[in-house]
């Protein structure tokens, strides 16, 4: 009897969407070209520095409450060299290596890589993180200026910067991850994302799934590189570069949004 109620249970659970389902199990999702993704869940967070704990810059300001609204897979790793051109069919990187972070890449091209992503698997779910995703998955539930402190002298640990990077990229998920088991949100190279650069955009900033001025000239890029003072790693710090900029501190990670 005992059994029967079980079934009968999760039977409901699955005819009214509810959580028994395959989706919402899935904390984490390998595809085709062996790209690792973390499920992140909805929540609120506070974005910006904090000027009385942070040598900010005016643009990090002021901190606000955002929230987002539903959970979307991150990549566990910035886009490597080898997944670059399963897609691409080319190298462009300065620092070679199958598992160096993917380097020299503008934006556009960015774009390009997504839908032939897209393309290949069938769908429309691959996307770069908004910049309120980016600094939301990278703080995993923190309120200090780096994802394991407010210390910068731990920041070897998890970052490839100025101090330990000897002037170049490393393969991936050699260091620390944070809370959520993300790797090199610091440093290693810079991160486009979605969002075009504001400076003052944060004054104005919706407190729901914020996506960064309707135009501009920059795109954003977050996260510090492997050249990069220990301030530039910061979790609130922000960067923009011409969406055509090829340079070899500039890669990126992909988000994938669930069914």
């Amino acid at each position: 009897m005992r059994f029967v109620v079980i079934c009968l249970s999760l039977l409901s659970l699955f005819l009214s969407g509810g959580a028994y389902s395959v989706q919402a199990a899935e904390k984490t999702y390998t595809n085709r070209i062996g790209m690792e993704f973390i499920l992140i869940p909805s929540g609120s967070f506070t974005m910006g520095a904090d000027k009385n704990f942070e040598d900010a810059g005016n643009d990090e300001t002021p901190q606000h409450r955002v929230s987002i609204s539903k959970p979307f897979y991150l990549g566990k790793y910035e886009v490597t060299q080898e997944q670059w051109t399963a897609v691409m069919g080319g190298n462009p990187s300065e620092f070679k290596g199958r598992s160096n972070p993917v380097e020299q890449v503008c934006w556009d091209e960015v774009q390009v890589f997504i839908q032939r992503l897209n393309r290949q698997e069938g769908h429309s779910r691959y996307r770069l993180p908004t910049e309120a995703e980016w600094e939301y998955a990278a703080r995993a539930g923190t309120s200090s200026a780096y994802s394991f402190g407010d210390d910068a002298d731990s920041l070897g640990r998890y970052a490839w910067y100025e101090g330990n990077s000897g002037g170049k990229t490393h393969p991936v998920g050699q260091n620390e991850p944070n809370a959520w088991g993300l790797y090199d949100m610091h440093g290693n190279v810079w991160e486009w994302v979605q969002d075009w650069y504001g400076e003052r955009y944060y004054s104005s900033s919706p407190g729901s799934d914020p996506r960064g001025p309707s135009s501009g000239s920059y795109r954003v890029n977050r996260g510090g590189y492997w050249n990069s003072g220990a301030g530039y790693c910061r979790l609130a710090h922000r960067n923009g570069s011409m969406p055509d900029t090829h340079r070899s501190d500039i890669g990126f990670r992909l988000a994938l949004s669930p069914e």
